[in-house]
């Protein structure tokens, strides 16, 4: 069939302009090779498609028939092409992202606004989740790309860090003097704790570090999203466990304290991952592009 194509293509040509000589004109070829495309696919269909007379060409039954199929067919192979032609040119089209609410909220929603101001014609899919969950959806084919808490170890993914973020203790105001001088983590942890639950990356990360401290960690309260450890936080449930960067609207207005710490916990980064062996969408290479411009 593939190979027939350009059989076809030559047929449904003359079927359009009964006329061997202004199909050549058409398609850019001489009339003896429009003569010898028709002729090749009558001998493969093993069936005769034109009426030849002196006076030109006419379609048979049968070349009627074939002529209506195939003529749809070559139309939706245009309108395909268009269509492809949208996409590359982004006036069309799907962006399918993974996040999770926090990075949503605090890092997706500006460049977001920027890709939607330009090119307002592609459609955006937002579906949340952790970070190992927004990795299952990027190899099952379910998102383009996703935003997620580094470090993150899958020799599936690309990589590609956007910005730093730092790991912090807050307070609200009942503990305000208990944590105004340094403290080690040992003594962080003798506090109640409120920190996100196990299975975020977030939390593992930290969890890991302060066991490599020999640390370990037994939380008051462990909660699915950061905004409810600000809250947990200022009414002075405990001690929150957040990403600085994340709540600096808390901090600046003094609705939160940040908690001193003898030794800082290392940044780590958020960013775009996407699966390596499969290119991006003309709409997700853009928007990356985005990302990494700001």
């Amino acid at each position: 069939m593939v190979s027939r194509l350009d059989l076809y293509r030559v047929f449904c040509k003359v079927g359009k302009s009964v006329s061997f000589s202004q199909a050549a004109k058409d398609l850019y070829m001489t009339q003896p090779a429009v003569s010898q495309s028709i002729m090749q696919l009558e001998k493969e269909l093993d069936i005769r498609l034109f009426n030849r007379t002196p006076k030109g060409v006419s379609l048979t039954h049968e070349g009627s028939l074939l002529f209506e199929y195939a003529n749809s067919a070559i139309n939706l192979l245009h309108v395909g092409e268009e269509k492809i032609l949208e996409f590359q040119n982004l006036t069309a089209g799907e962006l399918k992202i993974g996040v999770g609410d926090t990075i949503s909220r605090y890092f997706l929603l500006p460049y977001l606004e920027t890709f939607h101001n330009r090119y307002h014609k592609i459609k955006f899919k937002i579906i949340n989740g952790t970070t190992s969950e927004l990795c299952s959806l990027l190899k099952s084919g379910e998102v383009d790309i996703a935003i997620c808490n580094f470090p993150l170890y899958d020799p599936a993914l690309e990589l590609r860090p956007s910005i730093d973020i730092h790991d912090i203790f807050v307070s609200g105001e009942k503990y305000k003097n208990i944590v105004s001088k340094p403290m080690t983590f040992s003594e962080v942890v003798q506090l109640p704790l409120i920190m996100l639950e196990p299975k975020s990356n977030s939390r593992k990360y930290v969890e890991d570090f302060l066991e490599s401290k020999g640390v370990k960690v037994s939380p008051e309260f462990e909660l699915g999203s950061h905004d409810l450890l600000l809250e947990f936080a200022k009414i002075n449930l405990g001690i929150a466990c957040v990403s600085k960067e994340f709540s600096k609207e808390y901090l600046n207005k003094g609705l939160l304290y940040e908690v001193q710490l003898v030794e800082e916990i290392p940044k780590r980064s958020i960013g775009v991952c996407y699966l390596k062996s499969v290119s991006l969408s003309p709409a997700a290479t853009r928007f990356v592009e985005i990302i990494e411009k700001k």
